[in-house]
C-alpha cells in the first residue's frame, strides 16, 4: 500500500485533513438550520462517509509494492488479523456515535464551542494513548505541553459559551421593549409551533433579521429542526462530552428532544439539503483517511493536531451562521484567547512529530 514517509508529506496530509474535518460539521449544521431532520441528514452523511473509506482502501490501499511485510488492502482481507479488524471496527463505532451526538450538540451549544470542547477531549485521551502505543515516536517534551494547551482551550471554550449565552439573554430582554409583542410571547409561539396571526407578528416573521440580533435568534429557532429555546444548554454540553448508524435508525422511530417521528419512506423523499449532507460525509471520510496517512510518517499522537479543526469550524460559524455577531467585548476576547490557544497547541503537536522507519510500521498497515 502507499505510505507517506516524509515529514513534509505528513504535515501536508494533516493540513488538508484539518480543512476537511473542520468543514463537514458546518455543512451538517447548515442543513439542520434549514429545517431538515437530523436523522435524515446523518443517514446521508453515513452513506458517503462509508463510500469514501472504501474508495481510499481500494485506491491508496492498493498503490505501491506488495510484500509479506507490507501487504496491500486486498491481501490483508485474507490474512488472519482479526484483533486489528475488531479494534478498527470498535473505533469506527465510537466515531459514528460521537458524530451522531455532536450533531445535536451543535444546535444547543453552537458549532464553534462544541468542536472546541469535543476536540480537546479527543486530543487529551487519544494523544496520550497513541504516544505509548506508537513506540513513543513523538517528542514528549513538546507533545504534552501541546496537550495541556488543548485542555486550556477546552476550558476557555466553555467560558466563551457561557458569556455568549449571557449576551443573547440581554439581546432578547432588550428587544421586548422595542416591540408591541413581547419576546417571551414570540418565543412561546415558536415553542408551541403556532403561527402568529396578528399583523405585527406576520411582519416580524417575514423580514430578514441581521445576524446577532434578537430577531435573528428567534427567526433561526422558528426555522431549524432542533428547537433549543426553553431547554437547558446543559443538554448540549453533555452531548458534547460523549460526542452510529444503527442508533440513528432507532432515532427514526424514537426521536429525542421532541423531534417528530419519521420513516425510511419519508427519508427517501426528503431531498431538502441532501447534497450538502452527502458532501459532508465525503469530506469526513477523506479527512479521516488523510489524518491516518499523516500519522503513518509523523506519529499518530502528532496527527491529532488535526483536532484543531475548531479553527476552521469557528470561521464557518462566524461567516455562515452569524455566531458571535454583536456579542460583548468580553466574549470576543475569550473567543480570541481560545483560538490562540488552539493555534499554539496544534503547533506544538506538529513540532513533536518524529520520523517513522518503515520496518517499525509493519503491524499498523492493517488498519486500512
Amino acid at each position: 500500500m502507499d505510505m507517506v514517509e516524509s515529514k513534509a508529506g505528513a504535515i501536508a496530509c494533516m493540513m488538508l485533513s484539518l480543512f476537511f474535518l473542520g468543514t463537514f460539521p458546518a455543512l451538517l449544521t447548515l442543513v439542520e438550520r434549514r429545517g431538515r431532520l437530523p436523522q435524515h441528514t446523518y443517514l446521508d452523511y453515513s452513506i458517503t462517509n462509508f463510500l469514501a473509506a472504501v474508495i481510499i482502501a481500494l485506491t491508496l490501499g492498493e498503490i505501491g509494492k506488495r510484500s509479506q511485510d507490507s501487504p496491500n488492502f486486498i491481501q490483508q482481507l485474507s490474512q488472519d488479523n482479526l484483533p486489528s479488524v475488531m479494534f478498527a471496527m470498535a473505533g469506527g463505532v465510537a466515531l459514528s456515535i460521537g458524530n451522531l451526538l455532536a450533531q445535536y450538540a451543535w444546535a444547543f451549544v453552537g458549532l464553534s464551542v462544541t468542536k472546541v470542547i469535543s476536540c480537546s477531549i479527543v486530543v487529551v485521551i487519544g494523544t496520550t494513548v497513541n504516544y505509548f502505543l506508537d513506540d513513543k515516536i513523538n517528542k514528549a517534551e513538546i507533545l504534552f505541553p501541546g496537550v495541556a494547551c488543548f485542555l486550556v482551550a477546552a476550558f476557555l471554550g466553555s467560558v466563551v459559551h457561557s458569556s455568549n449565552m449571557a449576551d443573547n439573554k440581554v439581546k432578547l430582554k432588550s428587544s421586548s421593549a422595542d416591540s408591541e409583542q413581547s419576546m417571551e410571547t414570540k418565543i412561546s409561539l415558536i415553542l408551541n409551533m403556532v403561527e402568529p396571526t396578528n399583523l405585527e407578528s406576520a411582519a416580524y416573521s417575514s423580514r430578514k433579521a441581521k445576524a446577532g440580533t434578537a430577531d435573528f435568534l428567534v427567526q433561526l429557532e422558528n426555522r431549524r429542526s432542533i428547537k433549543v429555546f426553553g431547554k437547558s444548554t446543559l443538554i448540549g454540553l453533555c452531548l458534547t462530552l460523549f460526542s452510529g448508524v444503527i442508533l440513528n435508525v432507532v432515532l427514526f422511530y424514537r426521536p429525542m428532544l421532541n423531534l417528530p417521528k419519521t420513516s425510511f419512506k419519508e427519508y427517501l423523499n426528503d431531498w431538502n439539503g441532501r447534497g450538502w449532507a452527502l458532501l459532508a460525509g465525503v469530506l469526513c471520510g477523506f479527512g479521516n483517511g488523510l489524518e491516518f496517512m499523516g500519522g503513518q510518517a509523523a506519529g499518530y499522537a502528532a496527527s491529532a493536531s488535526v483536532q484543531a479543526l475548531p479553527l476552521v469550524s469557528t470561521f464557518w460559524g462566524i461567516v455562515l451562521f452569524g455566531e458571535y455577531h454583536r456579542s460583548s467585548r468580553k466574549t470576543y476576547m475569550l473567543l480570541v484567547s481560545t483560538l490562540v490557544m488552539f493555534t499554539v497547541a496544534v503547533g506544538a503537536l506538529m513540532a513533536s512529530s518524529g520520523h517513522r522507519h518503515r520496518h517499525r510500521h509493519q503491524a499498523r498497515t492493517a488498519t486500512f
